[in-house]
């Protein structure tokens, strides 16, 4: 936790002027609301809103992407840029600081996706808080079935320490610098 609150207070006043073009790129192209407010499920199966930049238009159901029959036509104009740059996730340093998600853990799952739910149940891995980044993303993100992101979660759960986070959290910045896996 004073890891994740160092990092934020370290970045978050370089990452200002980010966040207020991308609020205002969005207000003026995209309309209200700027910040998509998304139900996820947290440490101990608690459910909590994890905001995230719009980049979705408003009527889009409230589904995991992969769910959604053609997801390229509910994306926004500017959210396929915050999608590919993963600036789309900035907000979630407010998660952060509030204490429902750490830098690094298992992604949060959308309070609808029973599968996912169902599996980590399973492997415990709601002991553990979700992070902004994780094993699964920097191993294949949304290339991975259910099955295998919910086994590279449990290897984390497993095997977290310090060293194991910093690891995560280069190869996240690597894979967003490259744009692989994103």
């Amino acid at each position: 936790r004073a890891f994740d609150i160092l990092i934020c207070s370290f970045i978050l006043l370089p990452l200002i002027p980010i966040l207020i073009i991308i609020s205002l790129l969005i207000l003026v192209f995209e309309g209200l609301p700027i910040i998509h407010w998304s139900k996820r499920v947290g440490i101990n199966e608690k459910i909590f809103l994890m905001p995230k930049f719009r980049t979705m238009k408003t009527n889009t159901p409230d589904v995991a992407t992969h769910l959604i029959a053609n997801p390229e036509e509910h994306i926004t104009n500017i959210g396929n840029f915050l999608r590919n740059t993963s600036l789309d996730e900035l907000p979630q340093i407010y998660s952060i600081v509030t204490g429902d998600m750490s830098l690094v853990g298992p992604r949060p799952a959308l309070h609808n996706q029973d599968d996912l739910i169902e599996l980590r149940k399973k492997l415990n891995i709601f002991t553990f808080k979700p992070g902004v980044t994780g094993w699964a993303q920097v191993n294949g993100r949304d290339e991975l079935s259910i099955e295998n992101k919910t086994l590279l979660d449990r290897y984390y759960c497993e095997n977290q320490n310090f060293f194991f986070d910093l690891k995560i959290l280069l190869l996240t910045v690597i894979k967003v610098i490259k744009k692989t896996g994103i």
